[in-house]
């Protein structure tokens, strides 16, 4: 069977951490900032986890990395 191919649009938006949790970053934090409160924009900066639900979804396009 040959090869399969890594989606470069997810390996860009996900990050796999050593213990196999799928990170992505959290909408919100590029424009109209100046209404949002410092807070709120550093929470925007800590990665999110995928839900489990989803999970598949991200497998199925990073075949290599999980």
């Amino acid at each position: 069977m040959s090869k399969l191919k890594t989606r470069s649009s997810a390996a860009k938006r996900f990050k796999v951490t050593a213990t196999g949790k799928v990170l992505h970053k959290k909408a919100g934090k590029r424009h109209n900032l100046s209404k949002k409160s410092k807070a709120r924009k550093r929470r925007l900066d800590i990665p999110g986890e995928i839900k489990s639900v989803d999970r598949w979804k991200v497998e199925r396009m990073l075949p290599y990395n999980l």
